[in-house]
């Protein structure tokens, strides 16, 4: 009895952690939310949770992606017929491809970021400063600006910038 209650714990804590993360999750990551210190305990709770969810849901599933992360999503083929109700997405595309801008060619200096994205930008760079996603620094009457530690952490990125750097540039080739 205490076996399965634990295992019902862990699968609990494993489907609470991959809902309401909102992005893709590694095994290290779930294995601490899963409260066990056991990576196959806490793979084969995740690929118990994969099996029952394909038999039970419909639309959405777990995935495991390229690189080994699990991510919790509606499935690719019922996107377009649920886009009206989705939530507002927490950046506008204009605000997202200017985040995507610093986080391709940080440190970059505002005088850059007018030239490239246009005079919103600045209403864009307040937002994204909000948000803890961007940081500056003052040099003389210019601010270079870089992307932080929660934005990285937010959208599931490892590593130091040049490592962002080599993954954005991949997905920009493909």
């Amino acid at each position: 009895m205490i076996k399965i209650q634990n295992e019902n714990t862990i699968a609990a804590r494993l489907e609470s952690a991959l809902y309401s993360a909102g992005r893709p999750l590694t095994l290290e990551e779930l294995i601490k939310a899963s409260g066990t210190e056991s990576r196959q305990k806490t793979t084969a709770a995740l690929d118990s949770i994969i099996k029952k969810m394909k038999n039970v849901f419909k639309a959405i599933e777990i995935v495991i992606l390229p690189d080994g992360s699990y991510v919790f999503q509606l499935k690719p083929e019922y996107s377009s017929s649920v886009r009206k109700y989705a939530s507002k997405p927490l950046l506008s595309r204009a605000t997202q491809k200017t985040l995507s801008y610093i986080a391709l060619e940080q440190p970059i200096s505002s005088k850059q970021l007018l030239e490239v994205r246009g005079s919103g930008v600045y209403a864009q760079l307040k937002e994204l400063r909000q948000l803890n996603f961007i940081e500056h620094q003052s040099v003389g009457r210019l601010r270079i600006y870089s992307t932080t530690e929660k934005f990285q952490k937010y959208f599931g990125i490892e590593g130091d910038v040049t490592a962002l750097k080599q993954k954005l540039f991949k997905k920009i080739r493909k």
